[in-house]
C-alpha cells in the first residue's frame, strides 16, 4: 500500500493500522446483502472522520481492515466509532439481526503497518546529534 504523508495545520503522520474484528460467537453473519452494506458503512464512516481505508476483506465471521487513521485518534477511538455505527445501523437495516444486543465482540486485533526501518529511524536520530 503505498500512501503519502499526511499533513494537517499542526502535523505530518503517516499511521496505518490492521484490524480484525469479528461477531459476537462468531456467527456467520456478514454474508450476501450484510457484507456488501457493512463494507460501504466503514467507507462511509471512514470518510466521515478523515480516515482513509486502504483494504477490506469481509469473511462471514470476521472482518479485515486495512486504514490510515490521525494522531488524534487512537486505535480503539477508531474501533469504537466502526462498531459502534456499523452495529447500531445494521440492526436497523437487517432484521434478522435486531435479536443480537450487540454485533461485534468487545475485542478486536491492531496492529501498526510500519513505513520506516528501524536503521533507518536510527541512522535519522543519530545525524540529529550531528546538525548544527
Amino acid at each position: 500500500m503505498e500512501q503519502e504523508y499526511r499533513h494537517t495545520h499542526s502535523t505530518v503522520s503517516w499511521l496505518n493500522y490492521h484490524f480484525v474484528f469479528c461477531p459476537r460467537y462468531r456467527r456467520r453473519v456478514l454474508i450476501n446483502t450484510v457484507e456488501e452494506r457493512l463494507k460501504e458503512l466503514i467507507q462511509q464512516i471512514c470518510n466521515e472522520h478523515d480516515w482513509s481505508v486502504a483494504v477490506i476483506q469481509i469473511m462471514p465471521d470476521y472482518v479485515h481492515l486495512l486504514l490510515g487513521g490521525l494522531p488524534t485518534d487512537s486505535p480503539s477511538k477508531i474501533m469504537a466509532t466502526l462498531k459502534g455505527t456499523s452495529s447500531r445501523r445494521l440492526r436497523q437495516e437487517f432484521s434478522h439481526l435486531r435479536h443480537l444486543s450487540s454485533l461485534w465482540t468487545r475485542s478486536f486485533f491492531v496492529s501498526t503497518q510500519g513505513k520506516l526501518s528501524d536503521d533507518t529511524i536510527k541512522r535519522y536520530v543519530e545525524s540529529q546529534k550531528k546538525r548544527g
